[in-house]
């Protein structure tokens, strides 16, 4: 996955997790805050990505992102959440602690962390 969709997941969960309606993500691997506006709800996401300048919009379980013209899924259960990303082809999860949002990304093997 790459680094913007994956910082979209991390904001989207974040937000429906219940974490405050945040205007920026910090990911801690590029050291910078990225900008994100619009409206997270349980049945519905459209938000805005100013550094891809995309929407992403759809359910949660069905989001399409207008930047890369391709589908994730995600889904939110507690602090815990999993998806899949179509334009990378592969699968993610996290978790969520307070304002801290880490992705395990399965394509890169990695994780990934984020501030919301």
């Amino acid at each position: 996955m790459d680094d913007p969709t994956r910082r979209a997941i991390a904001y989207i969960a974040a937000r429906l997790a219940g974490q405050r309606d945040s205007g920026s993500v910090y990911d801690h691997d590029a050291r910078k805050h990225f900008h994100f506006s619009g409206q997270v709800e349980p049945g519905s996401v459209s938000i805005y990505d100013f550094s891809t300048r995309s929407h992403i919009g759809g359910s949660p379980t069905s989001l399409y992102h207008f930047g890369n013209r391709r589908h994730m899924t995600l889904t939110v259960s507690g602090q815990t959440f999993q998806g899949f990303d179509f334009a990378s082809g592969s699968h993610f999860s996290g978790t969520i602690s307070g304002s801290s949002v880490t992705v395990f990304d399965y394509g890169s093997r990695r994780h990934h962390h984020y501030s919301v």
